[in-house]
């Protein structure tokens, strides 16, 4: 069984056909799917919730978990509403996550004390919650601004929680990947990995522990080789984990069953 660490399953991508995107999904091998609550907004978080509350009593689906988060560009809108509106939605049985949360300095946006700042008041949520986070992170070109802020808030602001998380997306260097780890994350990676010219991020890939890597598909987007550009959907993980598992020198059985046991692991889930 594969899971699927982190889709968009609210997007409107998938407005026409959503039932039959998760059983395509299912039939796959895809037993469960983290379905990420950030919306376009605020106002749109408890929508990974309802999809989990809608699909979860279907047989033929893969298990929907949830989680609530305010992206970084949204964190001007972290008033305190939303805050109690993310607080809420946290304390919900299948809403397993905060996230996705963290820093964006790439593309023009909240300014990045904003960004800070919002990310700083959910970290409190969720350690209060109990919930791992799932992070965002995105520096300019050629730097390592982003990271390095993160790094900086997560010592202050989230070691001592204990929770740990995920580094969803994972687009940094080695030296960010070694720090992830310290602090309790397991390193997640998406369709990107098998990109021609991801060759810097698979060598990294290759260098991690088998139980400390998780796959994704931030589906709708990032649809792995050779079927890049088209709208993507949680049954792709299984390239992006064959992928891995070929860095890795194991088996796509073997991959399957490391992530599934850190995903459960991470969220004392049942197997």
């Amino acid at each position: 069984m594969l899971i699927d660490s982190h889709a968009h399953l609210d997007s409107e991508r998938y407005a026409e056909d959503r039932e039959a995107m998760l059983a395509r999904a299912y039939e796959a091998g895809v037993g469960a799917v983290l379905s990420i609550g950030i919306g376009e907004g605020p106002p749109e978080m408890h929508r990974a919730l309802d999809l989990c509350r809608q699909f979860n009593d279907q047989s033929g689906m893969p298990r929907l978990y949830a989680s609530a988060g305010i992206y970084p560009h949204n964190t001007t809108e972290a008033d305190n509403a939303a805050l109690a509106k993310l607080d809420h939605l946290l304390a919900e049985p299948e809403v397993i996550a905060c996230g996705e949360i963290g820093l964006d300095y790439y593309h023009e946006g909240a300014p990045h004390d904003i960004q800070r700042e919002g990310l700083i008041r959910q970290l409190e949520i969720a350690a209060a919650r109990k919930r791992p986070i799932l992070i965002h992170c995105r520096p300019k070109d050629g730097l390592q601004d982003a990271w390095e802020d993160l790094f900086d808030i997560l010592e202050a602001h989230w070691r001592h929680a204990g929770l740990g998380g995920i580094m969803h997306c994972f687009g940094g260097g080695w030296e960010q990947a070694r720090r992830s780890l310290d602090l309790g994350f397991l390193v997640s990676f998406a369709g990107n990995l098998t990109y021609p010219k991801a060759q810097p991020l698979r060598e990294v890939a290759a260098r991690l522990p088998l139980d400390a890597v998780l796959v994704e598909t931030d589906a709708p987007w990032l649809t792995p080789a050779p079927d890049r550009g088209k709208r993507n959907e949680p049954a792709f993980v299984a390239r992006t984990a064959a992928t891995l598992a070929g860095l890795l020198g194991i088996t796509p059985e073997e991959i399957a069953s490391a992530t599934t046991q850190s995903f459960a692991r991470l969220f004392h889930l049942p197997l």
